[in-house]
């Protein structure tokens, strides 16, 4: 199946010179998503993870289902104040802003095989983010997982030294 045809190029947003990938006509392709999920758990599986961590809001489209079809946990990463219990924070920059992240602290610990996952890897500062608060709790980074890659932006530069896998590149 071609889930390519699933994604949207909407120019100039959210921001004027940003291309943005609207992923949603692929979740409302219920044998389309579904495909989605199975390639990209797939790609995931043969690094032996224990947890699947992923980033509101897009990589909640792909971090629990994935989880899901895995049979591991699910660690959300939530903005600023969103999350009741002690949090891990870290800062991060994407291609048109900055923000923060936040962890459970007790949501990972030392010995937990971390997925990072999320849509899209751009310029790799949501993912390095990520990658840093599993490190920080003492879990290892078994792979950087993404639905597609934009190559051009270097995303996979910045998280040198860790395996990084994709269902799509463009």
């Amino acid at each position: 199946m071609d889930i390519e045809k699933y994604i949207t190029e909407v120019p100039d947003f959210p921001k004027k010179g940003i291309l943005f990938y609207d992923i949603t006509p692929l979740m409302g392709n219920p044998q389309a998503y579904r495909n989605a999920i199975s390639e990209m758990g797939k790609l995931i599986k043969s690094f032996s993870p224990t947890k699947i961590m992923a980033a509101e809001s897009r990589g909640f489209f792909f971090g629990p289902p994935i989880a899901i079809e895995l049979g591991l946990p699910f660690v959300p990463i939530r903005k600023k104040g969103k999350l009741p219990r002690k949090t891990l924070e870290v800062g991060y920059s994407l291609e048109y802003a900055t923000d923060m992240l936040c962890v459970h602290c007790d949501d990972i610990s030392a010995g937990d095989k971390i997925v990072v996952l999320d849509d899209i890897l751009a310029t790799g500062g949501t993912a390095t983010a990520m990658c840093d608060m599993a490190e920080k709790l003492g879990a290892e980074v078994v792979c950087c997982a993404f639905f597609m890659e934009l190559l051009a932006l270097g995303g996979r530069e910045k998280l040198s030294g860790r395996k990084v896998v994709s269902l799509l590149q463009r």
